[in-house]
């Protein structure tokens, strides 16, 4: 995996080209264009992946960077105690951007990574069943409605005239990241291929603990009672929303606006129902068992709901 040069040596953050916009379609996959660097996506498949690394993978606004929050806590004691001031986007960078003065090959173990790619794009080695693969879900509606206000946020990216355009988009994977559905299915049939544990946003905000606990569990963390406290503790929204190391409003202002909103912005479940008609959902649910209904997957698909 390539690492990315600045004259200022300490510098952080996503390489830009400013020059581009929208999104960029590459071999299957819907890239922000602006950060899209073609020979560091190509040198992926070969990526050295080691026996300790994990994976965060989920498709945009299903819960990464709360999971992203959950991993740092769980791995850097510094982080747990306060005494660490730094940025989960470091932490936990994404695999398939570039980070400014970042050489992965030189950082020590674990390592820990993020990305929104589909499970073909990964480097090879996970699917040799090296490293570990943690999979999130959400349910799909809500998706739609958190990618809906971020997109607003993005200046690089066509706005949508309205909440009916952008689901069009969605629905056709006209947006970064492309199809949900197609990204969800590829890594569920596919998750036998790593060493691979699903988890859920519902669940993680309906019982933390749990997730905390079945993750550390996955990853062969162990943490104390009073340790696992302190990770739930700092991952609750209201305290993510706020810790300006989590909630990414250090985001440079030509990928996200925050002036727009705010990156993590309600963390809850059943939102769509706020924004949706009762037609859109309708049309929704038929394309959802069309594509999805074979899967073994369930969601929760509003807060006072069971699976």
């Amino acid at each position: 995996m390539m690492s990315a040069t600045t004259n200022d040596p300490g510098s952080r953050g996503f390489v830009l080209d400013e020059s581009k916009s929208g999104i960029e379609k590459y071999k299957g996959f819907n890239f922000v264009a602006s950060m899209f660097v073609r020979e560091h996506v190509d040198s992926l498949e070969e990526f050295e992946i080691r026996d300790e690394d994990v994976l965060i993978a989920g498709y945009p606004k299903s819960g990464n960077i709360f999971t992203q929050q959950v991993m740092s806590l769980i791995y850097n004691e510094g982080h747990r105690k306060g005494t660490e001031n730094i940025k989960n986007m470091e932490r936990v960078p994404w695999i398939e951007y570039v980070l400014k003065n970042v050489d992965y090959a030189k950082s020590p173990s674990p390592r820990l990574f993020s990305t929104n790619l589909p499970y073909f794009w990964v480097p090879k080695d996970l699917r040799r069943k090296r490293g570990k693969v943690i999979y999130i879900t959400r349910n799909p509606k809500d998706v739609l409605t958190s990618f809906y206000h971020f997109e607003k946020m993005m200046p690089s990216q066509t706005q949508s005239t309205n909440f009916e355009h952008f689901m069009e988009k969605f629905l056709s994977g006209e947006v970064f990241a492309g199809s949900w559905f197609e990204h969800v299915r590829g890594w569920v049939t596919q998750k036998e291929n790593f060493n691979f544990l699903a988890i859920s946003y519902e669940d993680m905000v309906k019982d933390l603990r749990s997730v905390v606990m079945k993750i550390c569990q996955f990853v062969g963390r162990q943490l104390s009672d009073h340790e696992i406290d302190i990770v739930v503790q700092k991952s609750e929204f209201k305290n993510m929303k706020s810790d300006p190391n989590a909630n990414y409003e250090f985001m440079d202002v030509k990928i996200v606006d925050k002036q727009r909103g705010n990156f993590v912005r309600k963390g809850t479940i059943g939102d769509w129902k706020n924004l949706m008609t009762v037609a859109q959902s309708e049309r929704f649910d038929k394309l959802y068992q069309e594509k999805m209904k074979d899967l073994p997957i369930k969601f929760i698909w509003d807060i006072n709901e069971d699976k």
